[in-house]
């Protein structure tokens, strides 16, 4: 058993209202992450259904059907993410709006992602508030709705409301929203899960932290896996003292820089234990340990299990 499982006792309930010609990678960069989390905790940390306001099914905008699980309407939880996508003005309708004042009766949390919070705005449920929109459409949200405090970010994050730019900012917001609530090492596993050295897009280590500094020493931790550096090492081939890359890291990611890289390696470790036949002594070698004992010793420590009870098949 991990050793998240002291969270919350019960999962997170997380409804996605879906419209005609909703992105599909949104919807994809939304569920994967919790999707990943209940995974790797081992339990159901999130559970997820996808609504309409009154149809059966809903087509996102390369043609993919989905089958609603039920109709707004009769549905309350603990958040609600409105996904529009495109041609979102033609489901900004009376009916929309009251559905959607009626919604923030029943959930503790609303959610725009890509342009929803236009429909949010339109509703009133953005008034006073911090927020942001996909950004070809942000300086029209800001002239339509003078109310809101409109932000060039990637995701705005202002009490129980939430707003999100697009596909890859729904990835990153919900990275975030599992530290928050589960911490760091989970966030760290989940993104390291996607996380892919090859071709074009996102960095790795921009996937796992923040700011620009932790970015990078991240990276560095990431290119000497099977040969650790020491912390001054890293230190000092991003330019910076230890002093600052601790402070900095722990404000970021919530540990330590030994913590970090540690929980790196052993993310590798057990990646490589869950998706390849190598043995055990391999492992170690490939993730800076010694010997098979002392990856055993921190593997334990870090995911409450050993490599070898990981890999024997479950009867």
């Amino acid at each position: 058993m991990q050793k998240w499982t002291n969270d919350l006792a019960t999962a997170s309930r997380v409804d996605i209202l879906l419209f005609d010609d909703f992105s599909g990678h949104c919807l994809a960069n939304t569920v994967e992450p919790m999707r990943a989390a209940n995974t790797l905790a081992g339990r159901e940390l999130y559970r997820w259904r996808f609504l309409s306001l009154n149809s059966s099914r809903v087509v996102s905008s390369s043609g993919m059907e989905v089958t609603a699980h039920a109709q707004l309407a009769d549905c309350r939880g603990d958040m609600l993410a409105v996904m529009p996508s495109y041609n979102f003005l033609r489901h900004d309708a009376p009916e929309t709006r009251r559905a959607l004042r009626a919604a923030a009766m029943r959930y503790r949390e609303l959610a725009g992602l890509d342009t929803g919070p236009w429909l949010l705005a339109a509703a009133g449920l953005l008034d006073g508030r911090r927020a942001t929109i996909h950004w070809d459409e942000l300086e029209r949200l800001a002239e339509a709705y003078p109310d809101i405090d409109v932000q060039r970010s990637r995701y705005v994050l202002d009490g129980n409301r939430t707003t999100c730019t697009g596909a890859l900012a729904a990835f990153d917001l919900m990275l975030e929203r599992i530290g928050i609530a589960h911490g760091q090492a989970l966030r760290l596993e989940v993104a390291a899960l996607f996380m892919s050295t090859e071709g074009s897009g996102p960095t790795p280590e921009s996937m796992l932290a923040r700011t620009k500094v932790v970015a990078r020493a991240v990276g560095v931790m990431q290119a000497h896996v099977e040969e650790p550096l020491s912390i001054p090492e890293i230190a000092r081939q991003i330019g910076r003292s230890r002093k600052d890359l601790e402070a900095r890291m722990k404000s970021d990611l919530g540990a330590t820089p030994a913590k970090v890289y540690r929980r790196l390696r052993l993310i590798q470790a057990r990646k490589l234990i869950l998706e390849t036949d190598i043995g055990i002594s391999e492992v170690a070698t490939r993730t800076g340990y010694e010997n098979p004992s002392a990856l055993t010793r921190a593997f334990r420590v870090e995911f409450g299990t050993t490599p070898r009870a990981l890999r024997a098949p479950t009867s």
